[in-house]
């Protein structure tokens, strides 16, 4: 169920991939590609190949810039890159970004208003 966040439908990754493998009946390849990791910077690359056609997810995280990216940035990145391939293959609720992305966006806001 898509999560609605300041009256916009984002779904989550895994609903997405739940929706992927239905609609494809599970002939997909995903796969992530680290493009970065050092320097407190993590980017990660994932392509979704269905049915002879390609669709490219990019995603960028700073290590330590919220409570997740202090233990998982890599793991958060991965799954933010494949949501954004799956939008571009058309799941995606009524928003490009997931919901992760979202919640990790406001949260980031928040303590970046905090500290200010």
């Amino acid at each position: 169920m898509p999560v609605n966040i300041h009256g916009k439908e984002y779904a989550t990754v895994a609903e997405r991939l739940e929706k992927l493998y239905d609609a494809t009946n599970g002939e997909y390849s995903l796969e992530s590609e680290i493009i970065k990791f050092e320097d407190g910077v993590v980017v990660v690359k994932a392509t979704l190949a269905v049915n002879g056609f390609t669709f490219v997810g990019h995603a960028y995280e700073e290590i330590g810039s919220s409570q997740i990216n202090t233990t998982s940035a890599l793991e958060n990145c991965e799954t933010s890159s494949w949501g954004r391939a799956l939008s571009a293959y058309g799941l995606a609720g009524t928003e490009v970004a997931s919901a992760e992305e979202v919640a990790q966006a406001i949260h980031q806001q928040n303590n970046t208003t905090t500290t200010k």
